[in-house]
């Protein structure tokens, strides 16, 4: 049991680390002048998020309810979570909440003010998170019900974080001068360090996910390096076609 509470407090310092990883990769693709709040922007994250997850998101993302759609507040404030165990679980999932709503910020580059994102991250992760949450993996929730198997939050917080951003860039529009003014990525170094960082931080988000160092974490590991690498050749192969060069940003991105 040691050696999975190990593991899984691994992954989550690994999870944790990719918000400011996130915070390089979105900022060095922003304008110069909005540097600075899109690195506020994920950083808010890691400040607001634990404290509302603690007080009770986590309890309405995983309370015993008995409903399809929402826990309750049985273990508000952590209440009754002492063992390594639940709490080494308990870490690890605080810090999935954390990066969902940094993954939404880059839907809002240069174009929301970040007194505005302050109060969206807090509301959005008791609103929307905790519930997607709960649907996904309370043992009542419905999507968990349907049955359907979500090892690592590709609905609780891709699909959630992708539907949010949609949301958002309907509401705010498009930025200021585009696509007449099409910047460039002010800060290359910034995209690839944070595009690195992210790479390592996958191995926690996904292998961690097992909860255990198992057969499942091993699979998991293998997977996220092997997919990595291949995304990145496709990239650049696609771009070297299409371009006749290798970008910098492409591999990056792929």
């Amino acid at each position: 049991m040691e050696g999975n509470i190990a593991w899984v407090l691994t992954s989550a310092a690994l999870v944790l680390f990719m918000v400011p990883g996130l915070a390089l990769f979105y900022g060095g693709m922003v304008r110069a002048k909005n540097a600075l709040n899109m690195l506020n922007m994920n950083m808010w994250c890691l400040g607001i998020v634990p404290v509302v997850w603690v007080l009770v998101g986590f309890s309405l993302a995983s309370g015993d309810s008995g409903r399809s759609w929402l826990g309750d507040l049985s273990v508000v404030g952590m209440k009754g979570i002492h063992d390594a165990e639940g709490l080494a679980t308990f870490a690890f999932l605080m810090t999935f909440a954390c990066i969902t709503p940094a993954l939404i910020s880059g839907a809002v580059a240069d174009r929301m003010k970040f007194s505005a994102w302050m109060i969206f991250v807090p509301i959005w992760t008791l609103v929307v998170y905790a519930p997607v949450v709960y649907w996904v993996y309370g043992s009542d929730g419905w999507i968990f019900n349907l049955p359907a198997y979500d090892f690592a939050g590709g609905t609780a917080i891709h699909v959630n974080a992708g539907a949010a951003a949609l949301a958002l860039v309907i509401v705010l529009g498009k930025r200021t001068g585009w696509p007449q003014n099409r910047s460039a990525p002010h800060n290359v170094p910034f995209v690839m360090l944070g595009a690195g960082i992210l790479w390592f931080g996958w191995f926690g988000f996904n292998a961690g996910s097992a909860l255990a160092a198992n057969g499942a974490a091993t699979q998991a590991f293998v997977n996220t390096f092997i997919a990595g690498a291949a995304g990145m050749v496709a990239w650049m192969i696609i771009e070297m076609v299409k371009t006749g060069k290798v970008s910098t940003i492409g591999m990056a991105s792929g």
